[in-house]
């Protein structure tokens, strides 16, 4: 799914640098008011410094001290003002950046074909769009400023401190060298660990979204326990990484803390020796211990700002995994732009297998030649794993042939530019995807202009067409939230809606994957011929899964074995193809829809007794009889 070959540091980091361009001088500015603080907390010391050889001396007022305690209280107030205007220099720019990151992600996602988001978890995209850049914007707005404030403070603290005794220097920087050994190691290890709990942390989010998806399926198969049991040992893999990073992110505070403290205690004993000695005054040993504990802060913060920088760079990486996959359908370079579509349809030659298809195995589509008159409804047939959907999803590209083409009015669709593409075609798939607005805006969500027809009168003409009038009865009318993916509603609304949604976009190719299969036998009727009146001049490719949908179409055409064997209409292949009336025989009973009673006056026994095959003029109607249409009824 995700290439995780590791990358250096810098160039993870490196990638930000475009982003940063905008803001550059503000972080500049916000890098120089964090070093100033440290600067001003370092000359406190000397204030010390001369502080005490001078007021302690013997005989001396009270005045150097008044005129000392004053500059130290400035120089206060002024590290604390440097360190606000820090603050306010980056905070709003580095929110900026993760915003536009963000934004540019989710377009960038948008733009990718069917096939990547196939490969990849909800959750790790989910991960990626959020908690990752979140990490990305607290490091650019604090742990890159300050890990950088901290190398040069303890540059300048340990250089002040040699200038004051470079026997004591000497101490504390042979502390410098385990630490900066160990260092090396501890982001080798942890880089690996952050990378990890990352990962772990993307998949339990797609089990999460996963779960609140399928909620219905595990109550109903009372597989609550079993899904709680699979989330907990993923959740305890995770807590097992990051306790891990815990614990090496301890080990290394305890060396980052332990080995300076060592150092003063040590220098503390040579120091008074060197006072005794007469090499040192008890101001210079009081200005190196004070910017010993300055520099003392920066030290023990390293492992902190290390691990944070390490997580920065995990999420970049993770994050420019998905900006780097490349969008495999994209706007020719010439475009070509259809001045009028008439809405004729033809696969020519047209050949598709999936990427991951292994080598050597048959094509899924292995040569259709089908074509669709203008204004024409044609239905599509054929085994399940035929690829009816596939060969569907071909025509608003969602997918592009692996060979041969898709012509509209003659025109091979990869001409056009995808979005003028997809005003043209329209598609209702038979698993409903409803967003978490109002009927309303799922509706007309990608409704097109109807000349002398308002918005809302295009929402009532498409929702009386798809009979979905159940809509103004909800509470809140058009406007009802219809929460996450529409689970709210039945199947069969959800269906109507959908259907609704792919009317009001007005198009030319209308493409239904079987979209009726929730509704009813009186429903369904009243549907299609609704769209035969409002849609008489859209051409219709519809697959059909039961044997009412193959009969409202003008013709049949039957896929087997990855090509169209036989087009004609339903009466002609029923009566001279074998091949047909196996699969017409092997497609469902008509279903019972579950929210027929919200809104339609159907008899009591609907779905109880024996359900017709539709059949063509001339042929004598078949039944199909089920023992348990019953509870099917009641259980669907």
């Amino acid at each position: 799914m995700a290439n995780k070959d590791e990358t250096t540091l810098l160039s993870s980091l490196g990638r930000l640098v475009p982003h940063l361009k905008t803001i550059a001088w503000r972080l500049l500015a916000g890098l120089l008011t964090a070093l100033a603080a440290s600067l001003v907390a370092l000359a406190i010391p000397q204030v010390y410094r001369v502080l005490v050889n001078t007021a302690l001396e013997p005989g001396k007022g009270t005045g150097a001290l008044w005129v000392g305690t004053g500059v130290v209280l400035v120089l206060g107030i002024l590290e604390a003002w440097f360190m606000v205007l820090r603050r306010q220099f980056v905070i709003v720019p580095a929110t900026t950046v993760e915003t536009r990151m963000r934004t540019g992600f989710y377009r960038h996602l948008q733009q990718l074909a069917v096939e990547f988001h196939d490969r990849w978890g909800s959750g790790q995209l989910l991960s990626r769009a959020m908690s990752d850049l979140n990490f990305m914007r607290r490091w650019m707005a604090f742990g890159a400023i300050m890990l950088v404030v901290t190398a040069l403070t303890v540059v300048i603290g340990v250089a002040l401190m040699f200038s004051m005794s470079w026997e004591l220097g000497l101490i504390f920087l042979a502390a410098a060298v385990p630490i900066t050994i160990f260092g090396f190691t501890f982001r080798r290890s942890y880089g690996r660990a952050s990378r990890r709990s990352q990962d772990q942390a993307g998949d339990l989010a797609t089990v999460v979204e996963e779960s609140v998806r399928g909620i219905r399926v595990l109550k109903a198969f009372g597989r609550g326990r079993e899904a709680l049991d699979s989330f907990a040992g993923q959740a305890q893999e995770l807590q097992a990484t990051e306790v891990h990073k815990a614990k090496s992110l301890a080990q290394f505070s305890l060396v980052v803390t332990l080995l300076p403290e060592l150092a003063l205690a040590a220098g503390l004993v040579v120091g008074i020796l060197l006072v005794n000695g007469g090499k040192l005054d008890v101001g210079t040993l009081v200005a190196f211990f004070a910017t010993a504990a300055v520099v003392a802060g920066p030290v023990e913060s390293v492992g902190p700002l290390l691990s944070m920088t390490l997580a920065a760079k995990t999420a970049l990486d993770r994050h420019f995994e998905v900006m780097n996959a490349e969008n495999t359908i994209t706007d020719p370079a010439n475009p070509v732009s259809l001045e009028q579509v008439h809405g004729a349809l033809e696969f020519r030659g047209v050949h598709f297998r999936f990427p991951d298809t292994p080598v050597g195995a048959p094509a899924l589509l292995n040569g259709v030649n089908l074509e669709l008159r203008a204004g024409e409804i044609m239905a599509l047939v054929g085994v399940t794993g035929s690829g009816k959907s596939t060969l569907l999803n071909l025509v608003p590209r969602l997918f592009d042939v692996s060979a041969g083409a898709v012509l509209l009015d003659g025109t091979d669709i990869r001409q056009l530019r995808l979005a003028e593409l997809r005003t043209h075609v329209s598609v209702a798939f038979e698993d409903t995807t409803l967003f978490s607005n109002s009927v309303r805006e799922n509706v007309l969500l990608g409704a097109a202009d109807h000349p002398g027809l308002s918005p809302d009168q295009i929402l009532e003409r498409a929702l009386e067409v798809a009979q979905a009038g159940f809509a103004y009865t909800l509470p809140h009318g058009v406007d009802t939230l219809i929460g996450e993916e529409g689970l709210s509603l039945s199947g069969g609304q959800r269906q109507r809606i959908a259907l609704a949604r792919a009317i009001a976009a007005k198009p030319a190719v209308l493409i239904l994957d079987d979209p009726l299969s929730a509704l009813d036998v009186n429903t369904e009727e009243r549907v299609s011929q609704r769209l035969r009146q409002v849609l008489e001049a859209t051409t219709t490719l519809i697959v059909a899964h039961r044997p009412s949908t193959v009969a409202m179409a003008d013709r049949v055409a039957l896929l087997q074995d990855g090509r169209i064997t036989a087009v004609g209409t339903h009466a002609e292949l029923l009566a001279g193809n074998d091949h047909y009336r196996h699969v017409l025989a092997s497609l469902d009973s008509e279903p019972r829809d579950l929210d027929t009673g919200l809104d339609d006056e159907l008899p009591d026994d609907l779905g109880t007794g024996p359900l017709p095959v539709a059949a063509g003029p001339g042929d004598q109607p078949s039944e199909h009889h089920s023992s348990t249409n019953s509870s099917r009824g009641t259980a669907e």
